[in-house]
This record gives structure tokens, sequence and C-alpha cells, in this order.
């Protein structure tokens, strides 16, 4: 069965999840012809290694404390921080709380 998307108007909570953090899934908001928005759940110690998006991306704490590490630089980032990434920035998330985390990319469907 496919995942319901948000449709355009369509309001999405992006609250925090609070105790409930531990038992949620990260998942697509939004799924459109250019754009990919979706939540990123990663508890305490778990990362995505160091990877690269060829489009813009931006990454937003909602909750918790990661580390986003670019090259040489290592960025914390608690709740209400959010960080802009040029298309080819090799990047890897570690998560140092429980946290969860609003990600835009702009795509190219092919």
């Amino acid at each position: 069965m496919a995942t319901a998307h948000a449709t355009s108007g369509e309001l999405i909570d992006i609250r925090p999840f609070g105790p409930a953090l531990p038992q949620v899934a990260s998942e697509t908001l939004v799924r459109a012809e250019h754009l990919e928005v979706f939540r990123l759940v990663l508890l305490a110690g778990r990362f995505l290694p160091d990877h690269d998006h060829r489009r813009p991306v931006t990454i937003q704490c909602i909750e918790g404390c990661i580390e986003l590490v670019t090259g040489d630089r290592t960025l914390p980032m608690h709740a209400g921080s959010l960080v802009y990434l040029a298309g080819g920035t090799p990047h890897e998330v570690r998560a140092v709380d429980d946290s969860s985390l609003l990600v835009t990319l702009l795509v190219r469907r092919e």
C-alpha cells in the first residue's frame, strides 16, 4: 500500500513528538515533481553516513540534538536551528540525543 503524502494546501503537523519520539518512524510528508519533504527520526547514537545530494537541501532540527559533519566542520544543531547545504555538499548526520529533523530536498524525477 502506498504512503499518503500531503497534497497542495494541506496542513502538516511538524511539532515535536516529545516522549513518543523513540516509537516514531521517519516518513515522507511531501513528494512532488521537484520537491521532497520528510521527517527524519534518529535515535541517540545513530547516524547517516557521509553522503550528498545533487540538489540543494535544508535540514531543520525540530527536537533533540544532532551533529552535522561537513568536511572538517562539525555543526551542533539543536531544536529550532536550520542549515542550508548546496547541492553536492558531502555531509554526515549524527544523533547526539533522540532527534527529529525536517529535511527538504529539491529533486529531479526522471
